[in-house]
């Protein structure tokens, strides 16, 4: 579920998905704006393991215990380096 297993592509792994959400967080957004940046990317990336929102969720959840983003006045930020 969080990386790739023998039942999980790698592309619908929560690391691969935490992973394009920071990849479109170059400024603070809302939960839906990244939510419809995913979306953009893997369409045009031609990706077709599906995403439904709740895994893309999980993966929000994943990356905020890593500490790579933080919700600021209601919009997902991700966290620089100090």
């Amino acid at each position: 579920m969080i990386t790739p297993t023998k039942g999980v592509r790698p592309e619908r792994s929560l690391l691969y998905i935490g992973g394009q959400i920071l990849s479109d967080l170059d400024r603070p957004t809302t939960v839906s704006g990244a939510w419809e940046a995913l979306a953009r990317r893997r369409r045009l990336h031609g990706q077709e393991a599906t995403v439904t929102f709740d895994w893309f969720v999980l993966a929000l959840d994943l990356l905020r215990a890593l500490g790579t983003i933080r919700l600021q006045d209601g919009l997902i930020v991700k966290v620089g380096k100090s």
